[in-house]
């Protein structure tokens, strides 16, 4: 089973920016002419996260609202006294949706549901250029 490595770059702004990546994964896929295997994707780092999502402005300010809910921006976080550079929620964000997905190609294609992109979160409180890492494996 051949292991492709490849990586993606995304500049985000601040704050929480969601960010499709699928035509990008996707376009590795094809590249790699993997018929039968998988796609592992990671983002190093910890106040950024990948998921799935359908990638319409409704779900994607649902999201955003929903995240704000479970850590909040605006209240203690300890990371903040250690640091000081006012990022503990961003952290915490992240680890709540996780850095990796594991998506399975069929057929040479990725085996998305009809509305579901793959999204970069980037959750931190400035901007950064984000590498997604893309690991391809199969036959």
């Amino acid at each position: 089973m051949p292991v492709q490595n490849h990586s993606l770059y995304a500049q985000t702004t601040e704050k929480t920016d969601i960010i499709d990546i699928t035509p990008q994964v996707a376009a590795q896929v094809t590249e790699s002419a993997i018929e039968n295997g998988c796609v592992t994707l990671f983002i190093p780092g910890s106040t950024a996260a990948l998921t799935t999502i359908e990638f319409e402005s409704g779900v994607i300010n649902d999201l955003k609202k929903a995240v704000d809910r479970m850590a909040p921006e605006d209240i203690y976080y300890e990371h903040n006294e250690r640091w000081g550079d006012g990022n503990g929620y961003a952290h915490v964000r992240a680890a709540m949706i996780g850095p990796s997905l594991h998506i399975p190609v069929i057929e040479a294609r990725m085996a998305l549901g009809t509305w579901q992109q793959i999204v970069l979160i980037d959750f931190d409180n400035r901007p950064r250029e984000r590498r997604i890492l893309v690991q391809i494996s199969g036959d």
